[in-house]
């Protein structure tokens, strides 16, 4: 059993010994594990296990955990229950689960150690990514009585697609199947069966007891048909590192550093190489050169940056450099496109919708992203590629992003730090989605804009008028297509160019092939605000009616066109009332549940909240309406 010394004497030998052990520690080689798998499988009580057997617990921690193991609702009995060292939260030790992700530190004479206890519910999946996503190595466990679940193969998949190359299988509780060596063995066959197409370079299988110490820090009295290491001794062995500071130059910008007129830098931390004053650099994707001129810290300036220090670089030359720029060396420069092949984790419980617009952060890097195809989802039981238009929440798939500019990036198997990115819901501020970026894809470099002669404003000049997008919304029956009609024959009662886009008549050409999924709905509407963006260009004043019931579609929509030319125009009329009216039957269908995925009855309408026009058709007749929707076209001079 590995136990650290206690320091107590205080006499100058004393203090030599103190200082030896301070340079040793210093010497010692840090491990960062997690402890993943399927809930109640035993990751918290390991881990309470190698604190306790360390004696890095505190008299009144232990006295407190042997108190809260005599809690009414335990299971333990006499026993302690060790996974209250770890699960601080009061949900974890009212639940008896892990929840968030808990970091500890302990060390032993051979190594220090920092592990993440991951959570093993299926709800907090992306607790375990994040904390996956800092580690080197992963401990995978499985309870002995249930063998390999769903959510192991899940976890398995997460370690590979995060780079994580060796793992342990901690086979737990093996106490409870009396130590028996065939089903010890059985599930390490089936494991390594399914992971052999992950490529972990290794799977130490252990066959231990958390709640025991059976191999976690002691060989257990238990199995003699065992020889392999323990569990900690594995851990302090196992060789992880992979330094980089011989991989490429790279230095995302966080920060322009100017604390006054006479000094200007650029600051961030080194996220792979090494760099030194005099050498000659590149700041993507601006793609200017220069050399470095100082390295600048706190604590002075330095002769090298390395990997992880976070440093000012100062240049021999004057640059504009800002935050989102990434400086690399010019022998190695990274990618750039505005297109990526990409592994996705979806963590929103809303899914994953193609043609959906996300923020998308890659470093010091953001743009606006889309999922511009799924191209499969994986099945985690069975690692086979699944076709399908939507990743699920806890779902991972490979998928093609389009951005509205371009990134700087590596792929992940060659630098972590610039080959990730997380996804952002960009009403909701929450992260939906990580992703790690296979390559760039050869269109973003193959396909240019074409420079034309003639422009918008050209166009809309012989037609005199401002061209934009009025942007019907509102529920089936509501009258949007009614008052559209009606304005449209106003304008070109005035001589106005217009065109108009309805959603019944898009459906029967350009997307005939969609559903009424929210998917396909997604991908409806950014069709036709794809054309609708181009008949604004040819001058046109466009009406668009469509139900478009999602927010974040309609703002795509705003976004595809300049300032002041999208009008959003509301529609605003009750759902009783377009039921009462039901021109075309649908709503009689949805109701006799003949039509799925119907708006307002089986699937969500998300009004608008600041629309430039709220028109009630409860009062007033569309030709009136239509005519106040002309007023604001007079008083926007567009016509």
């Amino acid at each position: 059993m590995a136990r650290l010394s206690v320091v107590g004497d205080t006499n100058d030998s004393a203090s030599d010994r103190l200082a030896a052990r301070l340079v040793a520690e210093e010497d010692r080689g840090l491990l960062r594990f997690l402890t993943c798998g399927s809930v109640d499988d035993g990751k918290s009580t390991l881990i309470g296990r190698l604190l306790y057997d360390s004696q890095l617990v505190f008299e009144d921690q232990l006295k407190n955990v042997q108190k809260e193991s005599k809690r009414p609702n335990s299971t333990m009995g006499a026993e302690i229950d060790l996974s209250l060292l770890v699960d601080g939260l009061q949900a974890e030790r009212e639940q008896g689960i892990t929840i968030d992700v808990a970091y500890r530190y302990f060390a032993t004479p051979r190594r220090k150690f920092i592990v993440a206890d991951t959570p093993g519910h299926v709800q907090y999946t992306r607790n375990m990514a994040t904390g996956a996503s800092n580690c080197d190595f992963g401990v995978l466990l499985i309870d002995a009585r249930q063998g390999v679940l769903t959510q192991t193969r899940r976890h398995a998949c997460i370690l590979s697609l995060l780079g994580i190359k060796k793992v342990a299988l901690a086979v737990n509780k093996m106490d409870l199947i009396d130590f028996d060596q065939e089903r010890f063995q059985a599930i390490v066959d089936d494991f390594t069966a399914f992971a052999e197409p992950l490529g972990f370079e290794s799977i130490e299988a252990i066959p231990v007891s958390a709640l025991k110490g059976d191999n976690v820090t002691a060989p257990s009295a238990h199995m003699h048909w065992y020889h392999g290491p323990t569990l900690l001794g594995h851990l302090e062995t196992v060789e992880v590192s992979r330094s980089r500071d011989k991989d490429p130059f790279r230095f995302p910008v966080q920060w322009v550093n100017r604390p006054h007129l006479d000094f200007r830098g650029v600051s961030g931390t080194v996220a792979g190489g090494r760099i030194a004053p005099g050498d000659e650099v590149v700041i993507h994707p601006s793609g200017k050169r220069v050399h470095v001129a100082r390295i600048v810290t706190a604590d002075g300036d330095l002769d090298v940056a390395q990997e992880g220090d976070a440093v000012t670089l100062t240049f021999a030359e004057e640059v504009d450099a800002s935050r989102g720029d990434v400086i690399t060396t010019p022998d190695s420069e990274p990618s750039v496109a505005d297109q990526l092949a990409s592994k996705i984790i979806w963590f929103d419980e809303e899914a994953m919708l193609p043609g959906r617009n996300y923020t998308i952060r890659c470093g010091t890097q953001s743009a606006t992203a889309t999922v511009s195809s799924l191209k499969y989802k994986l099945n985690v039981d069975n690692l086979d590629h699944v076709a399908g238009k939507t990743l699920e929440m806890n779902e991972v798939g490979l998928c093609n992003l389009s951005m509205t500019k371009p990134l700087v990036f590596d792929p992940y198997g060659d630098n972590p730090e610039t080959g990730s990115f997380i996804l952002i819901d960009r009403f909701t501020n929450a992260t939906v989605a990580a992703g790690m970026v296979e390559f760039g894809l050869r269109r973003a470099t193959n396909v240019k804009w074409q420079e034309l002669s003639v422009d918008k404003s050209s166009r809309a000049g012989l037609k005199g008028q401002k061209p934009c997008v009025l942007w019907f919304t509102g529920l089936s029956g509501s009258g949007k297509s009614t008052i559209a009609n009606a304005l449209e024959k106003r304008l070109h009662a005035l001589g106005r160019h217009t065109y108009m886009l309805d959603g019944d008549n898009i459906r029967h050409g350009l997307n005939k092939d969609l559903g009424f999924t929210d998917a396909d709905r997604v991908e409806n509407i950014r069709r036709v605000a794809e054309a609708a963006r181009l008949f604004v260009d040819a001058g046109l004043i466009v009406m668009v009616s469509f139900i478009s019931p999602f927010r974040s579609e309609r703002r795509m929509a705003r976004d595809l066109v300049g300032e002041g030319e999208f009008i959003e125009i509301y529609v605003d009329t009750p759902l009783e009332v377009c039921e009462a009216r039901d021109p075309k039957g649908l709503y009689r269908k949805a109701r006799a549940g003949l039509i799925k995925n119907f708006t307002g009855i089986d699937s969500s309408y998300e009004r608008p909240e600041s629309p430039e026009l709220d028109l009630n058709t409860s009062e007033l007749t569309p030709e009136v309406l239509a005519e106040r929707v002309l007023e604001e076209l007079r008083r926007r001079d567009v016509v």
